[in-house]
């Protein structure tokens, strides 16, 4: 399950490729309640039933929904009891990213090079069987609480994994156009940016591909920085932030106070057409930050002519920013939990790389309006 099967597998010319990733298996969030939080993704984002474990599959301890839109799969998991290490993590961070799988063509490999490498192990190499076959996975600890887990399925041919059983529901929803994530950005504390950028190009391999410091994050009262990590081929990027010293607390700030911790920031998923997106997920209740409507009056001398059409993204609100490579268009929703913690991106690039560069200062404009009315600015 490649994140893009239309990306170019160009390895980075400073990537130490000795880990090939193939692709994003699925990301895994603990949650309060599984089942509706199921419910929401389905019926908000058009997630589609795919595979559960539970008390009808013999898992006495927790129960799991797994979701699919085109080739992204999200696993939401809750336990079944109290005094649980599943039940711990809620407690304290509230909804939130556990588990960012990795799909490899060997799972024990890709362990061992990272523990040599002096990664934390989390799951040691473990084969898992049914009648479907069997899958081998194995995982490291990241930043916070988050754990990579490797997962190996070439001989596997079930719903999701051993465990599971097919989701059968009669209620499936329509695909809003969500195709894969383009990237998962995390947020750590002010100091640990750095250390996390060594971390990845260590363990996995990774290599810098941006940089941005607080002259190029921030308002006249927050910043941030920022470090993009990159995969050799390019189908995983995991941007670091952290925050930086400014007058008000910052989007990070209340993002570590809130969660508790370092963490998930967002997930950027990706569309081949954005207006179309953006207006389906809009319409199922989906609330997006907004920017000035000021922004559309000069977004062609800013980023020249595009195909879209400017009054349908102003209406939207979808951002525009152009690199050396083409444009990208995206928007940013409003947290989808309690916690003013975890967001989504929805991005279309159409040439691009970067990551919104020239945006930057609207979209942080927007959250500190957010931030304001929560009184956490």
């Amino acid at each position: 399950m490649t994140n893009n099967p239309t990306e170019t597998t160009k390895i980075h010319p400073n990537a130490k490729d000795f880990m090939p990733i193939l692709g994003t298996d699925y990301i895994e969030l603990y949650v309060s309640n599984s089942k509706q939080a199921a419910h929401f993704y389905k019926t908000a984002m058009g997630f589609r039933s795919l595979a559960y474990s539970g008390l009808e599959t013999g898992n006495r301890e927790t129960e799991s929904f797994v979701l699919v839109q085109d080739k992204i799969r999200i696993v939401l998991t809750s336990p079944l009891k109290s005094g649980t290490e599943i039940g711990r993590h809620i407690d304290q961070h509230g909804d939130g990213v556990k588990v960012t799988a990795l799909w490899v063509e060997d799972a024990t490999y890709a362990y061992e090079e990272a523990i040599k490498r002096g990664a934390t192990s989390y799951l040691k190499p473990t084969v898992e069987e049914d009648e479907h076959g069997k899958v081998v996975r194995s995982g490291i600890h990241a930043y916070g609480e988050v754990v990579h887990i490797f997962v190996e399925r070439k001989a596997y041919q079930g719903a999701f994994l051993p465990g599971y059983r097919a989701w059968e529901s009669d209620y499936q929803t329509t695909s809003v156009g969500l195709k894969y994530i383009d990237h998962m950005v995390g947020n750590v504390a002010l100091g640990d940016m750095n250390k996390w950028v060594e971390f990845y190009e260590r363990v996995l391999g990774f290599v810098q591909i941006k940089s941005f410091d607080d002259k190029d994050i921030s308002t006249q009262y927050t910043a941030l920085m920022s470090k993009v990590m990159s995969s050799g081929d390019g189908r995983i990027k995991f941007p670091i932030n952290e925050p930086a010293p400014g007058l008000k607390k910052s989007q990070i700030d209340e993002y570590l106070e809130f969660y508790e911790g370092a963490g998930v920031q967002h997930i950027a998923v990706a569309t081949d057409d954005i207006i179309k997106t953006v207006s389906e997920l809009q319409a199922r209740g989906i609330d997006f930050l907004k920017v000035p409507t000021t922004y559309y009056d000069v977004l062609e001398e800013r980023v020249g002519k595009i195909d879209e059409n400017i009054d349908a993204l102003r209406k939207l609100g979808i951002l525009v920013d152009r690199d050396d490579e083409g444009y990208l268009l995206q928007i940013f929703t409003k947290t989808i939990q309690a916690r003013p913690t975890m967001f989504f991106e929805i991005i279309q690039r159409k040439g691009a790389t970067s990551f919104g560069k020239g945006n930057f200062k609207a979209l942080f404009e927007a959250i500190e309006r957010e931030q304001a009315l929560r009184g956490t600015l």
